[in-house]
């Protein structure tokens, strides 16, 4: 997250000069498919605007402050403008609204999809930083809340933001506090749930040998199908190993003790068992059953397409990208109340086994840590220049900070790695220049 202050000093609101007692968060989405910040900017700094928010929250990362925070900004029609900061998210140009709260797509879902999780992660940022400034306890009633919430609380007009996005994919204002919550405590939102999607983390031999501890007698078929989890996984982005613990729970470790389906209809996760007596679905292959659950498991954690022709029947009846975390495979569990099983807690019975698979045979992997980041620092001046790497012998990339609140990840001589810069590890600032918040 990058926070620029950029205030809206010709703005109605910011000339009216109230403050407020911040009291609670409100989160915002624009309500017109428009990605850009600096759109809004120039239409409230005007004497005559009506409405303006205390910041804007961009997916590449940028959150421009636009009042100061104790300021009464105008974003909710509602008595939370006494007591809450509001804070507006952008939309996707990918969209187009449909009166209401209704929406449709208008690209192939990736745009939307990248630019509805992206304004999600850095407002969980955002709010972090304010619940930790203002002493604010997320989970708290009424503390964090959504524009439509308060509406329901009567201290808000008639909004549906932001659920109305959020939905789509599988996200909630439950969650979002969560996050925050897991955030403050240095974490992020992605630290507290566990991604369907992504690279299997056990191996086909860890799988093995799990498997022959809770089941002794497990046929040699089983044993030699287990490698097609990963490269069936890997084929459409689903963890592979996820699907085979997944597999262990329905089929009693391959026992099919108790199970709806029998090891001869290759199907190893109760695919259309709908119902207690129903036998389910068969298939040809094992290969062809294991590719049909991990079609199931992208149903439901993402909206990207098939990479493989469709072989599960049941694909189109799920809501799709409506649990891309193993936690909301259950429905009881599910922020919307979908899922792959009604059974509670589902998708901790699944990460269970899956923990297990992965410590088989001692294996653990560590990532290195720099103890003393992630950290938000201060930058005061202007023109602190980014450079490509942690000293003043490094190419300067031509950019610089601005004036506002930066995440450092990493610390090296004395010289800090941008959280924006993460991936290719190539934007440092001096930290001589900074102040730690």
């Amino acid at each position: 997250m990058n926070l620029k202050q950029n205030y809206l000093t010709e703005s109605g609101c910011y000339k009216a000069g109230k403050h407020i007692t911040v009291k609670g968060l409100m989160i915002h989405s624009v309500g017109c498919p428009q990605p850009k910040a600096d759109v809004f900017m120039k239409n409230w700094n005007r004497a005559d605007a009506n409405a303006c928010v205390h910041a804007i929250v961009e997916p590449d990362g940028d959150v421009y402050q636009i009042l100061p925070w104790n300021h009464r900004g105008w974003h909710c029609g509602g008595g939370a403008n006494n007591t809450h900061i509001g804070v507006e998210m952008t939309e996707p140009a990918t969209i187009k609204h449909a009166g209401g709260a209704n929406w449709t797509e208008t690209g192939d879902g990736e745009n939307t999809k990248n630019h509805v999780l992206a304004t999600y992660k850095y407002a969980v940022e955002l709010f972090a930083y304010l619940c930790s400034q203002y002493n604010l306890d997320p989970l708290a009633d009424g503390v964090v809340i959504s524009h439509s919430e308060g509406c329901r609380r009567g201290i808000a007009s008639n909004h549906g933001d932001v659920e109305h996005l959020w939905s789509k994919f599988g996200l909630s204002m439950e969650q979002f506090r969560k996050d925050i919550k897991a955030a403050m405590k240095g974490g992020s939102a992605a630290d507290s749930l566990t991604a369907i999607m992504g690279k299997a983390k056990a191996t086909a031999d860890q799988m093995k040998s799990y498997l022959k501890k809770k089941n002794p007698s497990v046929p040699q078929s089983v044993l030699d199908m287990i490698p097609l989890y990963i490269s069936e996984g890997e084929a459409e982005g689903v963890r592979g190993d996820m699907a085979f613990a997944q597999s262990c729970l329905e089929t009693g470790n391959f026992t099919f003790s108790g199970s709806a389906v029998i090891l001869s209809q290759n199907n190893f996760c109760g695919l259309g068992v709908t119902q207690r007596g129903k036998t389910g679905l068969s298939f040809d292959t094992p290969q062809l059953g294991i590719r049909a659950q991990i079609q199931h498991l992208k149903a439901y954690a993402s909206t990207d397409k098939l990479r493989n022709a469709l072989i599960d029947p049941r694909f189109r009846y799920v809501k799709r990208g409506c649990a891309p975390y193993a936690e909301w495979l259950g429905q009881k569990e599910n922020p919307q109340g979908k899922g792959w099983a009604a059974g509670e807690k589902y998708g901790e019975k699944i990460l269970s086994i899956l923990k297990a698979v992965i410590s088989e045979g001692k294996v653990h992997f560590m990532e290195s840590l720099t103890l003393s980041a992630p950290y938000m620092v201060r930058v005061s001046i202007p023109d602190l220049n980014i450079r490509r790497g942690p000293g003043t012998s490094y190419p300067k990339t031509g950019k610089f900070t601005g004036v506002g609140v930066f995440t450092v990840v990493e610390e090296k001589d004395g010289w800090g790695l941008l959280k924006a810069y993460q991936e290719k590890r190539d934007g440092w600032i001096s930290l001589a220049f900074t102040t730690r918040m």
